[in-house]
């Protein structure tokens, strides 16, 4: 049995075929905004003045295997194939009879649906015919095809089909992804894995079609077979790397729109993506396209190419590894700087690893260069920049210690939705109904060092009752009011103050600066809202614990690490925003000189 064949075909090679949908297969089901998208997409093509001569517009896969009486088993693809039918059979009929008569020479693919016999005939004489729901639908194509050309003059409808039905050799015709399957694969599995949960073909298995089907020529020679197991067992052990959620997000942002965007499920496509510079936006088959005409058309062997491949991967790898070179390319890259770029500069003939490295250090400098001091939180613009400094003082803190093999978690940044926390309170933030519950659960927790079980109050008033201070007493009796019965605006501020002037809550810091700022994931941060620094240190400690990331830097500032004065360790105020300042000027300075 032969193997697979993975080809580009004009619609005008199809043209004589003859092709079958078996039962398994729905009917046609294409609606009126799917077929008027296809017409758009040719038209905007046809219409494009400047095209290479090897340009094409390429529709998405036909998957089919041959049957007996010279007749293609439609897998996957058969709505499109009877929707080209329908607008071939619509231009010939009502507007180009009379140029075709010479020109159109061919008969039009037919097809045959196994669960509809008159289907074929149907096609072959549209009209309007609601006794099965197959023909409803092919007659609805048409009359969208007709209502989408009814503003079209003679000439217009004549460039549409010509660009439709152009010939390999001439003009710049439409074509398909012909997937041919020649082996003894089972026909409903592959329906099946192409067809449940609507997940088409992707980039990866048709590039990987062209490696397998290109690396074991007709021959099948010892030296060809393994050629093609040497290549299939390479390419899952880049996959299984790439599936490392550690590796993927040290190279991989979902955020950054110089990043290839798409919901990889073979994560090997987006090295792919990125080998071939995919635009996002580009049609979904922009990068199979590209391997096609560039690298598979030219009689180039498959190994070269492969080759090529796994020397950009392993660049990839090799940085991943480096504990330097993995934390100064994350940053870049989760802070929006462009992969390929930093690949493309690596790989220069110039540039040895100490230039490489100084080049990213350069590139972060660029970044983070700013009036640190004079930063704003509420300020959108700043709130970025306040963001990556405060990311980047967490990374050099790892990096600066040599002999730690600490590595920052790109994947916990990037997916774990992170925060910029107020260190200290904001006193103008107000707060109401439920946020106050939360408040007052977590000042309670502090007071009696059991977490608050809202259904069960009773525990909570054996733990007051123990409570020595006659202020702590009252605090904790206050607060507990608060949670079961609610107080009034007046009530909750006089609480709020006593509170405050326990915590000797004095010479604040300027709240929305830098310096009482640090990076936190929302999930904590949302937790503790408006609350005091000795409830905020708690909780964080607490979820540390309980295995939550906490970055070293938030953890430093909490334990108090940057401040030179330990007798205030109640209460963070602007002597410990302006150590903490001093701080993070240290560790920025190293890149911005």
């Amino acid at each position: 049995m032969s193997e697979n064949k993975l080809v580009l075909k004009s619609i005008n090679q199809l043209l004589e075929e003859k092709f079958f949908v078996p039962a398994y297969q729905r009917g046609y089901r294409w609606s009126e905004t799917q077929v008027t998208q296809l017409l758009d997409d040719i038209w905007e093509f046809a219409q494009k003045k400047e095209k290479s001569s090897e340009e094409f517009y390429c529709l998405q896969p036909i998957v089919v295997k041959t049957r007996e009486n010279n007749t293609w088993e439609v897998i996957d693809g058969q709505q499109r194939l009877t929707t080209v039918r329908i607008i071939i059979s619509y231009l010939v009929a009502e507007h180009l009879k009379r140029s075709l008569k010479e020109a159109f020479k061919k008969e039009v693919f037919s097809i045959d649906y196994e669960t509809r016999p008159a289907s074929e005939a149907f096609l072959r004489n549209l009209k309007e015919d609601h006794s099965n729901i197959d023909f409803h639908y092919m007659w609805s194509a048409y009359q969208t095809t007709n209502n989408w050309f009814e503003d079209k003059d003679y000439n217009e409808c004549n460039d549409f089909l010509s660009t439709l039905l152009a010939r390999e050799d001439k003009g710049n015709p439409v074509k398909v992804i012909w997937y041919e399957i020649n082996d003894d694969a089972d026909i409903i599995d592959i329906f099946t894995r192409l067809n449940i949960g609507k997940i088409p073909l992707t980039n990866a298995e048709l590039i990987k079609a062209l490696f397998l089907g290109t690396a074991n020529p007709n021959n099948q020679s010892q030296k060809a077979n393994y050629k093609q197991l040497q290549i299939a067992a390479e390419w899952d052990a880049i996959e299984n790397t790439l599936q490392d959620k550690s590796f993927w997000y040290f190279i991989y942002d979902k955020g950054n729109d110089k990043l290839p965007q798409h919901n990889y499920e073979t994560r090997i496509e987006y090295i792919f993506d990125l080998i071939k510079n995919k635009p996002n936006g580009e049609e979904k088959y922009y990068t199979f396209y590209r391997f096609l005409k560039e690298d598979f058309s030219h009689n180039a062997k498959v190994e070269d190419i492969w080759l090529d491949i796994k020397r950009y991967f392993l660049t990839l790898e090799e940085w991943y590894h480096d504990r330097k070179l993995y934390h100064l390319v994350g940053f870049l890259i989760a802070t929006g700087s462009s992969l390929k770029t930093l690949k493309e500069k690596a790989s220069s003939t110039e540039m040895t690893k100490n230039k490489f490295r100084a080049y990213l250090k350069k590139e972060i400098g660029k970044k983070i260069n700013t009036d640190i001091e004079n930063l704003d939180y509420r300020n959108n613009k700043d709130k970025v920049l306040i963001n990556r400094i405060l990311l980047l003082m967490n990374i050099h803190t790892l990096l600066a210690n040599a002999q730690s093999n600490s590595r920052f978690p790109f994947d916990s940044y990037k997916n774990d939705d992170w925060d910029i926390e107020h260190v200290r309170s904001q006193a103008e933030v107000e707060l109401r109904g439920n946020d106050r519950i939360d408040w007052a659960k977590l000042v309670l927790e502090f007071y009696t060092g059991m977490e608050v079980d809202i259904l069960n109050l009773d525990k909570q008033k054996d733990e007051i009752g123990r409570l020595t201070e006659k202020d702590e007493k009252q605090i904790a009796e206050g607060l507990l009011d608060l949670i079961q019965n609610g107080i009034t605006n007046e009530e909750f501020s006089a609480l709020y103050q006593q509170i405050s002037k326990t915590f000797k809550e004095g010479n604040p810091p300027l709240s929305h600066n830098i310096a009482n700022l640090a990076l936190l994931d929302s999930g904590t941060n949302r937790a503790y809202k408006n609350a005091f620094f000795p409830i905020k240190r708690m909780e964080i400690m607490k979820r540390e614990m309980n295995g939550s990331f906490v970055p070293i830097c938030t953890k430093n500032v909490f334990m108090k690490a940057y401040s030179r004065r330990f007798d205030k360790i109640m209460y963070w105020d602007k002597c410990d925003a302006d150590d903490y300042l001093e701080a993070i000027k240290s560790s920025l300075s190293v890149y911005i000189n």
